[in-house]
Order: C-alpha cells, then sequence, then structure tokens
C-alpha cells in the first residue's frame, strides 16, 4: 500500500511539473487563443436599411414619392409612418439577437490556475493551450475542456452544457481515450461549474474545440429564416406589384385608344394603381402583433420577435426540453418503504401542502417507529437547509408566504429529504437542538454514501447513513420491523433489493438509510455493522399544468415531443406520466441517433416522442429533421446546449427563471415562469391572432378581386374613374383625369 502511495505522489508531482512557458507560447502560436470566436458583425447602418429590403415595403416607398408628387402629403406622411415603424421594430429584434454570441462568450472563465515550469500561477484564461495542467475547486469555472487527472469528491454543474440541474459526479480516469463529446464522468467541461470538491486536470480542446466552442459555431451557423407569415406578406407584395403595373399600363394604354392626353391618362392609371395598394396592411398587422405581445406579456411570455407570435399560432411540433419545463426541476420523495410498509408522499414541488400517507390515510408517526426514524436520519444527515436565515448553525423552518412554499438552500436530493420529513411535521429544529454532529463522513464516488455521528442530550453517539441502497445494505447485519430490529438474512435483503429494482423501473433515484447505536467512535470504521430503516425513492415530476397543456395539444394536432439530457428510462416513465409517449410512440438515444442515416430519421421522426441522453447537435438535427417534414417548430430550453436548435426552429422559447443568457438571446419568446402551460397558451394567443391577420388579408383580396373583375378592363376602369370624380364619392379630386 505504502509503494502505491508514493507511486501516486510521484506521478502527481510529474504532473505539476506543467509545461514550460516556451513551450506553452509554441502552444499558443500553434493552437490560438483559448477564447471563442466572434463572428463578423454587421454594423447597425447596415441592418437598419436592411428592414426596408420587402418587395411590399419598396412599394411603399414608391407610393409615397408617387403620393408627394401628386400633392397627397397626409397619405405619404402616413405611409412613411408606418413603414418606419416596422423597420424600427425589425431593426430592435435583429440587434437583441446579435447579442447571442456576446452572452456566450461572458460564460467563458476569466482566469485559471495553470503549472508553469513547476510553479502554480493565475494566468489568464486566454492563455491555456493544450496539455496545461491546471487545477479546479469548488466555485471555479472550468476554464477549457480537460481530462481530470486526480480529483477529491468532484462534482460539476453542467447544465448549461446538458440542461439537467443535479450537479454530475467526476472523478480521474487519464487513460481514456474518449475525451470529444459530452456527459463524460472523466472530464471537465470548459463554462461548467464545480460545486464540490477539487481536481487537477490536463486540458485536451482549448477555444473552438471545447464542447462551449462546438455550440457557439453552430450558432453562428444558423441564419435567420422568414416567419410564414412574412413569407406570405412576400407573396402578397409580389401580387400588389404586378396587379400595380397590370393596372397602370391597362389604363393608360385604354385612355389612350380613347383619345386622352397622354399626359393625363399615366396618372389617372398610376393613381388608380396607387389605390390599390394596401397602405394600411403593414400597420394593421403591427398593431395586431403588438396587442398580441402585450396580452402575452401578462401571461408570462415575453415576446422578443413581433412576428414571432403568429408563428407560435402556426407550430405543428413542440420540442420541449424536460428538466424545469414539463418537470418542475425539484426533486420530490414520492414513495417511502420500511421492511413491511409503503407509503406515498403527495404534493408537488416545495409547496407546503402535501402529507406521508400510509393507505391514504395521512401518517401518524407513533405507528410506525421504523419511518419516524427514517425521517430522523434524513434530517440529520443532511447538509441542506430549508430557511430564509441560518442563526447558531440551526436551521430555522421559514417559509415564503407569497408562494406558499419551503425557502431552500442545498442540494436538490437533500432538499427533497428534508421536505419529506416536513411533511410528516418532522421539527428540524427541534431535532437539530436535541443532536450535536460530532463528525461526517462526505459522499465520494468510492464509499457511495454519507454518514454522520451525532450525540444527543443522554450522551448517545449514533452514526447515520444514507446513499446507494446496494452500499447500504452491505453494511448492514441488522434491520428495523415493527416489531423491532431483526437479522438482516439473505430473504430480508432480496426483498429490499426487489423493491429497489421496481422503484428504479420506474425511473426513481433511490437511496438507503441505516444507523448504528455507538459506544465509542475511533474511526470510519466504527460506523459498521449497521441496522437498515428503510428506502425513499425521488424524481422530478411531471407539473400538474403541463400534463393539462399538452393534453390540449394533442387536441389542437400539436405533437409534443421531449428532447433531454437525461436517461432514456428516466426520459420515458416522465414522457408516460406527463401523456407524452403513447403505445405507438418510440424513444430514441443520441447514441441510437448518430449512426442513423438522415433518411431513416426522416422516416420516423414523425413516430419519435422522447429523445434521451442528446447533445447540442443531435437537437439541431432533430429539429432540422421536423422541418424537412414541411412541420413549423417550437424549441424550448435553457441550457446553453438547447441554443442552437432554439436558434434552428421556427419558433425558439427560451426559459425565463433557469434559462441562461445565451439561450434568452437566441430565443424568440422567453417563459417568465419557466412553465410548458404558459407555452400553450402562448401558442392559443398566435392562433388567434393568426386568423385575425389572415382575415383581413382575404377581405382585402377579395375586395380587389371584385374590383378587378368589375373594373378589370380598360373600358371598365375608364369609366370607374370617371363616374367617382363626378359624383364626388369620396375620390381624391387630384386623382381624377385632368387634375
Amino acid at each position: 500500500m505504502l509503494g502505491l502511495t508514493e507511486k501516486n505522489n510521484k506521478t502527481e508531482q510529474t504532473y505539476k511539473t506543467g509545461l514550460s512557458n516556451a513551450r506553452a507560447q509554441e502552444l499558443l502560436y500553434k493552437f490560438g487563443a483559448n477564447k471563442l470566436v466572434k463572428s463578423k458583425k454587421q454594423s447597425s447602418v447596415i441592418m437598419f436599411i436592411n428592414q426596408f429590403k420587402n418587395i411590399l415595403v419598396i412599394i411603399l416607398l414608391v407610393s409615397t414619392v408617387i403620393s408627394i408628387f401628386l400633392g397627397e402629403i397626409y397619405d405619404a406622411v402616413t405611409i412613411i409612418l408606418i413603414v418606419l415603424i416596422n423597420a424600427i421594430l425589425g431593426f430592435i429584434q435583429e440587434y437583441r439577437t446579435e447579442k447571442t454570441l456576446e452572452a456566450l462568450e461572458n460564460m467563458t472563465s476569466p482566469t485559471a490556475k495553470v503549472y508553469r515550469d513547476g510553479v502554480l500561477a493565475e494566468i489568464p484564461a486566454e492563455d491555456i493551450v493544450p496539455d496545461d495542467v491546471f487545477e479546479i475547486e469548488a466555485g471555479d469555472r472550468v476554464p477549457c475542456d480537460g481530462i481530470i487527472l486526480s480529483a477529491k469528491s468532484l462534482f460539476s454543474d453542467e447544465s448549461i452544457l446538458t440542461g439537467e440541474a443535479v450537479p454530475v459526479e467526476k472523478y480521474a480516469n487519464h487513460n481514456s481515450d474518449r475525451t470529444d463529446c459530452l456527459n463524460l464522468p472523466n472530464i471537465a467541461y470548459m463554462g461548467t461549474i464545480i460545486t464540490k470538491g477539487n481536481a487537477m486536470c490536463r486540458a485536451v480542446s482549448t477555444g473552438m474545440s471545447t464542447q462551449m466552442g462546438k455550440v457557439s459555431g453552430m450558432l453562428e451557423d444558423i441564419k435567420e429564416e422568414l416567419t410564414p407569415l412574412q413569407k406570405k406578406l412576400d407573396e402578397l407584395g409580389k401580387i400588389v406589384a404586378i396587379i400595380c403595373i397590370v393596372i397602370c399600363v391597362i389604363v393608360f394604354l385604354a385612355g389612350v385608344i380613347r383619345g386622352e392626353p397622354v399626359f393625363d391618362m399615366l396618372m389617372t392609371g398610376i393613381t388608380i394603381a396607387i389605390a390599390a395598394i394596401p397602405e394600411g396592411l403593414p400597420a394593421t398587422v403591427t398593431i395586431a402583433l403588438a396587442l398580441a405581445v402585450g396580452r402575452m406579456l401578462k401571461r408570462n411570455a415575453l415576446v422578443h420577435k413581433l412576428h414571432s407570435v403568429e408563428t407560435l399560432g402556426c407550430a405543428s411540433v413542440i420540442c420541449s426540453d424536460k428538466t424545469g419545463t414539463i418537470t418542475e426541476n425539484k426533486m420530490l420523495v414520492t414513495k417511502i418503504a420500511t421492511l413491511e410498509n409503503e407509503f406515498d408522499v403527495t404534493g408537488s414541488g416545495y409547496k407546503i401542502s402535501g402529507e406521508i400517507q400510509h393507505n391514504n390515510t395521512k401518517l401518524n408517526t407513533e405507528k410506525y417507529p421504523a419511518i419516524s426514524e427514517l425521517l430522523n436520519c434524513a434530517v440529520l444527515c443532511n447538509n441542506a437547509q430549508i430557511t430564509k436565515y441560518k442563526t447558531n448553525g440551526i436551521r430555522d423552518f421559514h417559509t415564503s408566504i407569497s408562494r406558499r412554499e419551503w425557502v431552500t438552500v442545498g442540494d436538490p436530493t437533500e432538499i427533497a429529504l428534508l421536505v419529506a420529513a416536513a411533511k410528516a411535521s418532522k421539527t428540524i429544529k427541534n431535532l437539530e437542538n436535541e443532536f450535536i454532529r460530532i463528525d461526517e463522513i462526505p459522499f465520494d464516488s468510492e464509499t457511495k454514501c454519507m454518514k454522520v455521528i451525532v450525540e444527543n442530550k443522554s450522551g448517545e453517539r449514533i452514526c447515520y447513513a444514507k446513499g446507494a441502497l446496494d452500499v447500504i445494505i452491505n453494511q448492514c447485519n441488522y434491520a428495523y420491523s415493527q416489531n423491532g430490529v431483526v437479522q438482516l438474512n439473505q430473504n430480508i435483503k432480496n426483498r429490499i433489493l426487489k423493491k429497489n429494482f421496481e422503484l428504479g423501473s420506474s425511473a426513481l433515484r433511490v437511496l438507503g438509510f441505516a444507523r448504528k447505536t455507538m459506544y465509542s467512535y475511533d474511526n470510519q470504521q466504527s460506523c459498521e455493522e449497521m441496522t437498515f430503516i428503510g428506502i425513499m425513492a425521488m424524481l422530478d415530476p411531471p407539473r400538474a399544468e403541463a400534463k393539462r397543456a399538452i393534453k390540449i395539444c394533442e387536441k389542437a394536432n400539436i405533437k409534443t415531443v421531449m428532447i433531454t439530457g437525461d436517461h432514456k428510462v428516466t426520459a420515458c416513465a416522465i414522457a408516460k406520466q406527463a401523456g407524452i409517449m403513447k403505445e405507438n410512440s418510440i424513444a430514441i438515444t443520441g447514441d441510437e441517433l448518430s449512426s442513423m442515416s438522415d433518411e431513416k430519421l426522416d422516416s420516423i421522426i414523425e413516430e419519435v416522442s422522447v429523445f434521451a441522453r442528446v447533445n447540442p447537435a443531435d437537437k439541431l438535427r432533430i429539429v432540422r429533421a421536423f422541418k424537412k417534414k414541411s412541420h413549423i417548430v417550437a424549441m424550448t430550453g435553457d441550457g446553453v446546449n438547447d441554443a442552437p436548435a432554439i436558434k434552428e426552429a421556427d419558433i425558439g422559447v427560451s426559459m425565463g427563471i433557469s434559462g441562461t443568457d445565451v439561450t434568452k438571446q437566441a430565443a424568440d419568446v422567453i417563459l417568465l415562469d419557466d412553465n410548458f402551460a404558459t407555452l400553450v397558451s402562448a401558442v392559443e394567443q398566435g392562433r388567434t391572432i393568426y386568423s385575425n391577420i389572415r382575415k383581413f388579408m382575404q377581405y382585402w383580396r377579395g375586395y380587389h378581386y371584385v374590383f378587378r373583375n368589375n373594373y378589370g378592363n380598360a373600358n371598365g376602369a375608364v369609366a370607374y374613374a370617371n363616374s367617382a370624380c363626378k359624383s364626388g364619392d369620396g375620390w381624391p379630386a387630384s386623382r381624377c383625369p385632368g387634375a
């Protein structure tokens, strides 16, 4: 053992030598700075001028010039105001979009602790190069993608890349040859945050070669597309242009043939053509969309781009992230089991309402001593808090009155245990007053459990443990039962493991709990031969309102698809509970997707309801596959990994609470409450406004269809103009022949 320790120390000392400054400069020249490449930005002036590159807008501008020439100043000013308003709104939205990559750059680390010539130095993160050895610890943002050489209780928050809020355990494995993909446990990724522990890493990818850099590259490659309404308005503009030219030519030729003055007939033709231009259409569209934006904001949907309102109304597929959108992003204990009994935990999230039930009856802990001790273990073997304030190291039991939820701080799993205890009326403050923590053996990747030693007022010391069930049960020789402590034989073990398998198959995360009364505490080994208490099973459950919203989508012929970085089993279980996955639905993992040709994906895409364990490139491919099937796709998400797909989708939707700045900048709509039901409500608003705009366009088309049929021939057009001038029937005098 001593020899192995010496070998490890020697290896670590070798790593600490790091690169020489000269070698680092060579590599910096070869690979470039460790930063995300900024795309060439368009000037604000060019961006504003581009707002006028629209056929309908060009026609309106030409109409303005002619109106001024004809003396119709009022009409000209009105048209100019409409065009300017549209241009300004378009400019604002496009300018916001340009900020996406700037937000991404802000998520990179400013400095890094790197070994150079055997000395640990803090350098600008952009100077780090491949093969640099750097250190990270709790609170640090990882400066580049690095393979972990050594680690101690290392956990990383990778939500910006994977979308999963629970910190991921990391461990050293520098012999692995896989370094270029996500979800690897031995890689620390650029931009992620270390939540616990420390590590020494070797840089394997920097700058645009990192996973964050690949996301940045995907964002740059995605071009903005016209919305369905913009496409229809463009088509309408072409039709209007043709109508104007045809009317002008017909009227002009007809008048000349009849012997009218050439100039007079030219002006008459132009006047009638201008009358056919729908000057009010842009204003009608803009006002209708602006009013819809206001209504959506009242329903917690903030619209970035005005035309996104009507695109929502056209949506036929909604690709939704799981965590925080369909689910609550809050771990919740739903099942508790002791040796003889099973209990249900009601309520959702961290809401104060909810209780522990046995056979649909509220739990009385006095009747079940085992569960009472299980809850004691859950509270005392725990570092989370449900509190607003911390006084003398005691967690005070305050609540958020406005939302009627527990105020929580800490690891999501441990918070779930405290909330479950609170639902059983366990007074956490009293428990912590009664017991004093003597020692803690923290959770790590090897032991897969956490232990604490506490002492009560009588001087009795107890070791409480929680962790992976298979680990906990192997450290137990006894078990709690209704009749007291019994020997833990193989039959009882098999029964417990069977229950663990049942709960795990339902995508529940299972923890085992144990205790031991101690007469002395000399070392960690004295916390063995424990007594098994029971298990708790938890998950991030679907929102109740999300279930209702998914049903509404189904009735409206909108397909809901779940895209998540979570495991396939968990994703499918949540999808079934939420109503997304039906009997004939298909679930595909990222690995299966990678091995699938585009043709194969196109053939099955409409049957797939769940995509699990996918990376940013997969999400982009999924959105494009649905678009190839002529679907209008809405994509929701919150992490950096979602940004490319959100930007590519016809309508990108970001979460307002959990969403990163990058995702918000790439999105067209932001859900201020992170709720899927809010998105469905916004779709309803979009359908209403899209229907109203279409009615207006159909009315205008119908009006001009009648006009063309009645007065479309040369004689009819001239006769109509002459009769209108004589009768004074609203026809401007300046547009009459000979004026």
